[in-house]
């Protein structure tokens, strides 16, 4: 059974356009490149026809995990959002015990994007701050030991 996937509208967007882009444009270039192949004659021995046949099934796997994505999608609309506590959709401001400033966004695990500071709900960050008020401090364990945050500020995007 598919597990709930949570996304902000953004997170929606972003995969319904990629799956429009895979299952049309990507979907005719592969299509193309098989053909393509198939004309340099006999195919059990011609590795352009494999690689184009492998291409095209991860395309269509990667397509079928989107469709299932969108299926089991819940969307997060920020509008119902309050900024007392910490939840998906929100942008939270962290101190670090260096008093090292951070602005966190709290996403599902399909937008997650840790280089871009948009945590997982289910990351050891993530899962600290859910639930927590301004003013609180958060401990979670990481592979160099424990850390601890303080919420300094909650926003809606």
């Amino acid at each position: 059974m598919p597990k709930d996937v949570i996304l902000t509208p953004e997170g929606l967007a972003n995969l319904k356009a990629e799956l429009e882009q895979l299952s049309t444009t990507r979907r005719r270039e592969v299509a193309a490149r098989i053909k393509e192949a198939r004309e340099f004659g006999d195919i059990s021995e011609n590795a352009e026809y494999d690689d184009a046949k492998n291409e095209q099934a991860m395309l269509e796997a990667r397509i079928a995990q989107l469709e299932d994505k969108l299926r089991s999608a819940t969307v997060i609309d920020a509008s119902d959002l309050d900024t007392d506590v910490v939840r998906v959709g929100s942008v939270v401001s962290v101190k670090d015990e260096g008093g090292k400033s951070t602005k966190y966004t709290i996403v599902g695990s399909a937008e997650a994007k840790p280089a871009e500071l948009k945590l997982s709900n289910e990351s050891p960050v993530g899962k600290a701050l859910l639930g927590r008020s301004k003013g609180e401090e958060v401990v979670f364990s990481t592979p160099k030991g424990e850390r601890r945050l303080t919420i300094t500020k909650i926003e809606v995007q």
